[in-house]
This record gives C-alpha cells, sequence and structure tokens, in this order.
C-alpha cells in the first residue's frame, strides 16, 4: 500500500498544470501516488498534459469523468485512492518541496488524524504571506480545539478551511462525501473531519501555495446580484450542514446558531453590490434568517 494519495481535480488549468505537477514531482517524501480527475476540461490540453506525467512517472493516475464539477471530482478521486493517508492539491497552485514529509512527520509526532499546513498567496507574479505563528501559537502545540476549527468555519479566522493543505489519516476520510453541484465545498466538507478526528494540528509552516487568479470563483472581478446570492446560498448549504452534524454529535448547537447569524449579517455589510441590489439581498437574507430561526433557535 502506497503511504500517501494526493487527490487533483482538473478543470481547464493546462496553462498552470505543469508547475503543479513538477511541485509534486520534486517532493523530499516519495511515496505516494496522484490521482488526477479530468472533470471533463474543453481546453484541448489539460488532458493530455496529464497523459504526459502518467507516461513519465507510474506514481500518477489519471480518471476521465463528464464534467460534474470540482465535488464531483473529489469524490471520484476518494473511491480510487490506496493510500494510508490523503492529501490534496489542486491544479493551479502548487506545494514546497516539503510538503508531504512535512504533514506525515506531523502526524508521526503528534499522532493527529488531521494536519494542517499554512499558506502563501500568490498573485500576479507576488507572493503574499501571513503572521501564521503568531496565530497558531495561541493554542499549546499547535493543537486546534474543536470549538475553534468549528469557529474558523464560519469565520475562516485561522485559514484552515480549504480541504487543500492537509494531511488526514484514510480513516478520517471513510464516509466522507464532498457536497456536490455547489461552490464553496470546502466549506462544507471539511468540518466533517473535524467532528471525527481525535486531534487537530495547525503548523504554520507556509508550504502550500495557493494561486490567487482573477476572475476565478473565489475572486469574481465584479459583484452581480445573482452570482452574490449563489454564492452566499452555496454557504448556507455548507453550514447547515455543519448545524446537522452538530445536532448528531452533541456539539454546542446554541454555539453553531449563534455564529451562523452573525455570518449572515456580515454578507450583509459587507457585500459590494449596487443600492438597488442591496436591498434585494437584504430581503433574500432576512428571509432566510427567518427560516434558520424557525428550525434551529428562538
Amino acid at each position: 500500500m502506497v503511504k500517501i494519495s494526493i487527490g487533483m481535480p482538473i478543470y481547464n488549468v493546462a496553462e498552470y498544470l505543469s508547475k503543479c505537477l513538477d511541485s509534486i514531482i520534486n517532493q523530499t517524501f516519495t511515496d505516494f501516488e496522484v490521482i488526477m480527475v479530468d472533470d471533463g476540461s474543453t481546453d484541448g490540453r489539460s488532458f493530455e498534459i496529464c497523459q504526459e506525467y502518467v507516461e513519465r512517472d507510474k506514481r500518477f493516475r489519471l480518471i476521465h469523468q463528464k464534467n460534474g464539477g470540482r465535488s464531483a471530482a473529489r469524490n471520484t478521486a476518494l473511491k480510487n485512492m490506496t493510500g494510508e493517508y490523503i492529501t490534496w492539491i489542486d491544479s493551479d497552485d502548487w506545494v514546497e518541496p516539503e510538503y508531504l514529509e512535512v504533514l506525515l512527520k506531523t502526524h508521526q509526532k503528534t499522532n493527529a488524524d488531521l494536519v494542517n499546513v499554512a499558506h502563501k498567496g500568490y498573485r500576479d507574479g507576488n507572493i503574499y504571506v501571513a503572521d501564521y505563528e503568531g496565530e497558531y501559537s495561541r493554542f499549546p502545540n499547535y493543537v486546534i480545539p474543536l470549538r475553534a476549527a468549528i469557529h474558523d468555519t464560519f469565520w475562516t479566522s485561522l485559514n484552515l478551511t480549504t480541504i487543500w493543505g492537509s494531511l488526514g489519516t484514510r480513516e478520517l476520510y471513510k464516509g466522507v462525501v464532498f457536497s456536490e453541484n455547489m461552490d464553496m465545498e470546502d466549506q462544507g466538507t471539511k468540518f466533517k473531519l473535524y467532528f471525527k478526528a481525535n486531534k487537530i494540528v495547525a503548523l504554520p509552516d507556509m508550504l502550500y501555495v495557493y494561486r490567487n487568479r482573477q476572475g476565478s470563483i473565489m475572486n469574481p472581478v465584479s459583484e452581480i446580484l445573482e452570482e452574490r446570492v449563489k454564492k452566499t446560498d452555496d454557504m448556507i448549504r455548507g453550514l447547515e450542514n455543519l448545524l446537522y452534524y452538530a445536532d448528531i454529535t452533541g456539539f454546542d448547537i446554541d454555539f453553531c446558531f449563534r455564529e451562523f447569524l452573525k455570518r449572515m449579517d456580515y454578507e450583509l455589510q459587507y457585500s459590494t453590490l449596487n443600492d438597488k441590489d442591496k436591498i434585494k439581498f437584504r430581503e433574500h437574507i432576512e428571509k432566510y434568517k427567518q427560516k434558520l430561526h424557525k428550525y434551529w433557535g428562538n
């Protein structure tokens, strides 16, 4: 059995893909497999580049499927992984050479089911860093309490919400399914690992490089009402799942409910819609908050 399975959804990323795959080949830890899932790319090159790496390196495996979205690609990857541990690298990002080694050694040292590393941002030729040491050192031995991890799911204040940049045991992922047909699937999935993990560790080492692409789903050029509503509704779906998991596991549901309401108010306050669309967006949010009160709170 291979030690680490790397999952990678791929869709129309020919411009960035080779840099990502080369960063994996250059890892100091070498006992891994890469499950590349081409999610129906139409750019004419992404699938071909994947084939080239399969021919070069037997550790790379390629699966092609009709376009179903990033979550569908992740679910396909999960079904085909054979490793003792699972990690994710998005196909337009890249990782430092020690990425896998540090994740695995930290797991072996701490016996944590879930280990996260910090990330750098990349945009327009510039690298952006943050003070993760200051954030994570607040927690003894970098062990993140469940309550802090759940709080981060609502606010991403610790930047732990992404599924990439982390290593989990195979057992931790047993039964986990990514929510399909929605954006922001990380926010609607990562918390499932928190409720199952015996220990969560977050290292300040910035070993993952996230490419911030202008005009991408997470970084729109301008805000349009329909897109803003869709993005918010996708986030709501994920957080509703969190409420359900909190309820069945006996976690503090009142805490989750309060944070949910605060997040909805935050969405209203910081939207950059025009005045007319802000009114419509507020009506949409307020209507949802009424539903939230009806089913989950007073």
